[in-house]
């Protein structure tokens, strides 16, 4: 299983990015969820969004709810991080990860993208 994290960038305060991760490796019989985490300087790793492919569930965490939304195109393989109204405090390299569930815990993720950067400054 791979997972390629991609769509980080800089952006303005109250600005909008998307990120992409693309997943390769998983059978159209298997049942799994993608996560987004993310990590900030000096901080631990924090689980942002998650989502199951198969029945579409969702989870996110307060600080990002109604900001952030997770979608998927499995037509692509492709999960979505839609991020509008960034703030300062969503600077962190950001990681999509696969487990059997969806998930906030990164303890309880099977497979790592690499991480993609998200700088939020003026």
């Amino acid at each position: 299983v791979q997972l390629q994290a991609s769509g980080g960038g800089l952006v303005q305060p109250g600005g909008s990015l998307r990120l992409s991760c693309v997943v390769s490796g998983f059978t159209s019989d298997d049942d799994y969820a993608i996560g987004w985490f993310r990590q900030a300087p000096g901080k631990g790793r924090e689980g942002v969004s998650c989502i199951s492919v198969n029945d579409g569930y969702t989870d996110y965490t307060d600080s990002v709810k109604g900001r952030f939304a997770i979608s998927r195109d499995n037509a692509k393989n492709t999960v979505y991080l839609q991020m509008n109204t960034l703030k300062a405090e969503d600077t962190a390299i950001y990681y999509c990860a696969a487990a059997f569930q969806c998930s906030l815990n990164s303890g309880y993720q099977t497979y790592w993208g690499q991480g993609t950067q998200v700088t939020v400054s003026s």
